[in-house]
Formats: structure tokens, sequence, C-alpha cells
């Protein structure tokens, strides 16, 4: 069955074709080490975990990398104001995303790797870029020259015709106004010991540099799938584009994958606005990890969304019957075919996950699936939820004693010769001895009051 995803480099969804057959290789921009990780931040990474889930759901061998930022501006400004080595402060963070990252049930890349430890490559491919004539170097250090940069600004649909030749040292800016990029920063005395020496001059790398040295390095000049949220399609993946196509002179990513925002009182969450919740918050309020990604699950990840307590306590309560309806569920039961299809053709569809949610609903109220085959397909839907649905405490059925269930069954023979005068007698006698009685399509059940 084809897979559908939504390139952001074409505006379109497509049909996935692989590098190699029954391959994917997958990069995905990973945390900045330098606080914690917002729930907003985690947004991306479960639409990460999802893609990898929906590709191992089709039977593709997945080469997944993620990449740990331990060197830039934001973590060398974070351990100057804290006062403690660089990399203290990133181990401690990196640390804490990965014990969040068990918490939601993420699975673990096949490589996760940090920045730090691939400076030889991001030197080697400054020097490439220097030596193609696409980067220049400058007093502070060594840019990429945009205008030599051929379809520079694809990715972002950037208007080219009004911009200046600037240079711009930070490694992330605003305006959608290109800039001259930094790959090579020289090293100044805010950066205190963080430096290597090069060729070209002492320093550290830039960014934008560092995604495409650690992805080329690891899976080669040209990767299946590239994410991250939307706002790293300008500047950061346009100038990795950028970089990495002027250095191979191949085609970087085939296909781009962005997820929407997360709002609160629909304002964008990110730190700098101070209006950004943790994991922690959640938990504080009783509020369980895999809840916050059930409600995740139940948004498309190109879908904006509006946090809010009561709508992620709404998806706790459904999570919870979910739960105990499959401990209910007895096990032996095979996969139903006929769902087992509709789901695979929603996840294909561009991870349509709302509508498998939906499906697995559907499912729970269907009287024609008997209830161990609900469990076995609820189970196998599970491998892309990611629920741990297969971990619900099993519920035994209560014993009820044999008189209570003889007199149910003579209850059942009543209503269907329709003598509703003996069948409440005995529905009363029932409930006298301190049981109750339901009546289902298939026939009835017996509870203890």
């Amino acid at each position: 069955m084809e897979i559908q995803l939504y390139n952001t480099l074409t505006r379109n969804k497509e049909t996935f074709k692989p590098l190699k057959q029954g391959e994917v290789s997958i990069y995905n921009c990973g945390p900045t080490v330098y606080d914690t990780p917002h729930i907003g931040n985690y947004r991306t990474f479960i639409m990460n975990d999802l893609i990898r889930r929906v590709f191992e759901y089709n039977d593709y061998k997945v080469d997944q990398v993620m990449n740990i930022t331990d060197v830039d501006d934001k973590t060398i400004r974070r351990s100057r104001e804290e006062k403690i080595p660089l990399k203290e402060l990133t181990l401690k963070y990196e640390k804490l995303f990965i014990e969040e990252s068990e918490k939601l049930n993420l699975k673990r890349p096949d490589h996760l790797i940090r920045a730090t430890e691939y400076i030889p490559a991001m030197i080697e491919l400054v020097g490439t870029l220097l030596a193609n004539g696409i980067a220049y170097k400058a007093s502070d250090g060594v840019y990429v020259n945009i205008e030599k940069v051929k379809d520079y600004g694809t990715l972002a649909k950037l208007d080219l015709s009004h911009d200046s030749h600037e240079r711009i040292a930070n490694d992330e800016y605003d305006k959608e106004n290109a800039r001259d990029f930094a790959v090579w920063k020289f090293k100044t005395p805010d950066d205190g010991d963080v430096s290597w020496d090069t060729p070209f001059g002492a320093g550290r790398p830039g960014w934008h540099i560092e995604c495409s040295a650690m992805a080329m390095n690891v899976l080669g000049p040209t990767i299946d799938i590239h994410t991250g949220g939307i706002d790293l399609i300008f500047p950061h993946h346009t100038n990795e584009i950028a970089q990495s196509e002027s250095a191979t002179g191949q085609p970087f990513v085939h296909y781009w994958l962005h997820g929407a925002f997360m709002t609160v009182s629909d304002e964008k969450m990110a730190k700098s606005k101070k209006n950004f919740l943790k994991l922690g918050d959640l938990l504080d309020e009783t509020i369980s990890p895999l809840a916050y990604r059930y409600w995740l699950l139940t948004a498309h990840y190109r879908s904006p969304v509006n946090f809010t307590f009561e709508a992620v306590r709404a998806a706790q309560t459904a999570l919870i019957r979910l739960l105990q309806l499959v401990g209910t569920y007895p096990e032996g039961g095979k996969i139903d075919s006929s769902y087992k299809n509709r789901f695979q053709e929603f996840i294909n569809d561009d991870l349509d996950v709302p509508q498998a949610i939906a499906l697995a609903w559907e499912l729970v109220k269907d009287s024609n699936v008997s209830e161990p085959d609900k469990r076995a397909t609820l189970i196998d839907f599970d491998k892309v939820f990611g629920l741990k649905l297969d971990s619900a405490p099993r519920i035994e059925e209560e014993k009820i004693p044999e008189e209570i269930v003889a007199l149910a069954e003579a209850r059942e023979e009543a209503r269907q010769t329709k003598d509703w005068k003996k069948a409440d007698a005995l529905r009363h006698e029932i409930e006298s001895r301190g049981f109750t009685i339901k009546d289902e399509t298939t026939g009835f059940k017996l509870r203890s009051s």
C-alpha cells in the first residue's frame, strides 16, 4: 500500500518513493539542550515518532537520525549565565530530554547524535564550501554567499528580488529576508573555551552547518525525509539545503515534513514569550504524558492546536476508557483484516492519525467483532498510536454464582417469548440478590451491584 506525504518543498501531497526499496532514511531536527523542552517542542518529536511508526507498520526498514544541538548561541549563553561548563549544562538537559521522551513512549532514534561529536565533519564541509567559492571569510567568521547558491530560498518560497546583500551572524532570525549566513564563527571572548582549530581560523560551527554535516555523515548526501516544526523552514532548513547541495551537487532531501505550531490562548507557545508549559506542569495537574500524546493524536500534525487543560483532561478520560476496555477484552483473538486495511489507508494518507483514532472507537462499538478480535486489532493499531494498550491491566471477569446465571438465562428465555411480566419479575429477583443485568445485542451481562 502506497504512502502519501505532504512535501513542503512542492506544497503537494506526493506518493513516497524511497531511495532504496523497502528502506527509509529520516533526519529529525532534535532538541537544543540548554533548557527543559516545552510541550510544544514535544509535539514535533511525537510527529517524528509517528512517522517512524507508520513506516515500520508498512514493513520499511527505518534508519532514523536525531541530532542533539549541544553547541550554539543559546547553549553557550546559558552556560555563561549559569557559570558552568558547556558540557555539564548540555548533558543535564540531554538526560532530561531522554527521560521525558521515554514517558511519552517515543522510540529512541537509531542514531541520537551530539553536534560536538561531529566537529571534524563540519570543518570538512566548511572547507568544501570555501573551495567551491560558495563561502567566504569575513572578519568574524565564514559565511555562505547566497547569491552563489542555486535556487536559494525555494523551500521557504522566498522572493529575493528586493533583498540587499548583508551578513547575519545570529543562528536564528525571524524576518523572511535572505542574508549571507555564518557556517563558522571565529572565537570571541564570550565563547570562553568553546573553540576548535581549523585551517580557516579557530572558532565554532554555526547552527545550520551542524545539521547538514551530521545528516550527510550518517545517512549520505541525499536522504529520504527531513522533519521539523514549521518555524524551521526558514532560515534553518533553507540554509541546510543551500550549504548541503552547494557542497555535493546533489539533492539534499526528497521529502520535507513540517509540523504545525501549538498555541496557548491562540499565541504560539515559545520560551521567548514565556507562555510555555513543560511536561512536569502536566504531571502537576495529574495529566499523564500518554494522555497528552493521545490528545495530539486527535489532531493532524499539519493542523495548529490550541492547548487547554480542559481538552487534555478530556483526552485523558478517553484514554482511560480505552485502556479499561482493552483490559476487559479476552486474549487469543485475531486482527480484523477489514479494520486493519482501513487503518492502514488512514495512516498512509499523510499520517491521518485522527481518522485512525476515530476508527479505533468505531471498532470498540462494533458488535459484529468479537472482544478477543477487538483486543488483537487495537493492539495492532497501537504499533502506531504508541499508547501502551498492550500493558492495560487485565480486568478478570467477575465470577457470578450459578443460581444467578440460571435466573438470568430464564429471564432471557422469557424475553425471547415476549413474556415481559415474567422477565420483569426475574430482573427484580436478580437485583434483590445484589446483582444487575444489562441487556446487549448478543445476550446479557451480569455484574454485582
